[in-house]
């Protein structure tokens, strides 16, 4: 990929209301970042946007991609060999991301370890003897840094091999502040992950994006005492959606920590695990029928169907759009939705209703959501 190509698809995905979904979508129906672009006033406008989605311009991308090779990080692009094939096959991967360290160890047999950051000290002892055993069988442990279970895991990663770690800000905010030690250490020995621009704070809405990256690295996840509403679980969603093998280490039933871990294994959703064994028998291997859902040009082919309502008509000017938009605005509502509801649910074509979907989206009606769902952001005008 040229430097043109690289700044063009920065500033696409940087621009306003462009998320992972939209920038995949713009993309498959463009094939260029410029031409995307080009397009965003007219698609924002039929979404029922009142003015074009703001672009950064070429200095300030040149500025940023300036900043991230100065603390020595790298920029990942989806469709580059660099970037990291499991990661590629989520519908909503992302299409940029910045890597402090070894970018090397993104593409081999990651397993995620996450749990509570209130955690039990028996909680962290499993944790960092887990990490520590699948270290040392040649597995790379990915985790969140977060407190409790995540530091945990990372520590014991880190006593035998690399570990990486997926952030929810900048790669220069560190967070919590006290693991700003730990970060520099993953990224001496691993890698340190992270979808956000630098300079971007943590907010509670980047943790979900920040998960979905865990469960998309990894081959399968190992959730170490999680409540029965918490993050965890949603990593632990993520990854059964994305179709990784989960694992849960069972606790005690008097320990609220320990009740989503316990669930997990008693719904059937996850192994029971004790120790790194457990994990190694039924991980699959980082194999070539995985990875053969990535087209020629490194895009999934399987999350995304083709824009067939797109296909034969300029930017714009889709009159077979126009009875679509209104069902499509009728069966969403302020709660998330999964697309493939959608779109059963509709009785237009995939493309003309995910085509709508993305209007919608550049016009800020919509929100994408990680786990292929959508949600609307405020009430037809």
């Amino acid at each position: 990929m040229t430097d043109a190509q690289l700044a063009a698809r920065l500033r696409l995905i940087r621009s306003e209301n462009v998320g992972p979904v939209t920038y995949r979508r713009l993309m498959q129906r463009y094939g260029d970042a410029e031409a995307a672009i080009a397009a965003l006033p007219e698609l924002a406008r039929n979404g029922g946007g009142l003015q074009a989605p703001k672009v950064p311009t070429m200095q300030a991308i040149a500025d940023e991609i300036g900043a991230v090779q100065a603390i020595g990080a790298r920029l990942l692009v989806l469709g580059e060999p660099s970037y990291p094939p499991l990661l590629a096959q989520l519908a909503d991967a992302p299409p940029v991301i910045m890597v402090l360290g070894d970018v090397g160890v993104l593409h081999r047999r990651l397993v995620a370890i996450v749990g509570s950051r209130n955690a039990s000290s028996n909680g962290m002892r499993i944790a960092e003897a887990l990490a520590a055993e699948l270290g040392d069988q040649g597995l790379v442990v990915v985790s969140g840094l977060a407190r409790g279970i995540d530091a945990a895991a990372h520590r014991g990663a880190l006593f035998v091999g690399p570990t990486v770690a997926c952030i929810a800000g900048g790669l220069d905010h560190p967070y919590p502040p006290e693991h700003a030690v730990l970060q520099a250490q993953i990224a001496q020995r691993g890698a340190v992950v992270a979808e956000a621009p630098l300079g971007t704070m943590p907010q509670s809405r980047h943790f979900p994006r920040r998960n979905r990256i865990i469960a998309g690295l990894s081959l399968g996840c190992v959730v170490v005492e999680a409540a029965a509403r918490s993050g965890s679980l949603i990593t632990a969603d993520l990854a059964h959606t994305y179709g990784r093998e989960l694992f849960a280490v069972p606790g005690s039933p008097l320990d609220p920590r320990c009740r989503g871990a316990n669930n997990l294994i008693r719904q059937g959703h996850a192994h029971l695990t004790e120790s790194a064994a457990d994990v190694l028998a039924q991980l699959p291997e980082l194999s070539a029928l995985q990875l053969s859902t990535l087209g020629p040009d490194g895009f999934a082919e399987r999350p995304q169907p083709a824009f067939s309502g797109w296909d034969d008509q300029a930017p714009g000017h889709w009159p077979e759009l126009d009875g679509v938009r209104p069902e499509v605005l009728g069966l969403l509502g302020p709660d998330p939705v999964a697309v493939d509801d959608l779109l059963r649910r509709c009785q237009f074509s995939v493309g003309a209703v995910l085509a709508v979907l993305t209007e919608l989206e550049l016009g800020g009606r919509v929100e994408s959501l990680p786990g292929n769902r959508v949600s609307l952001l405020g009430s037809p005008p």
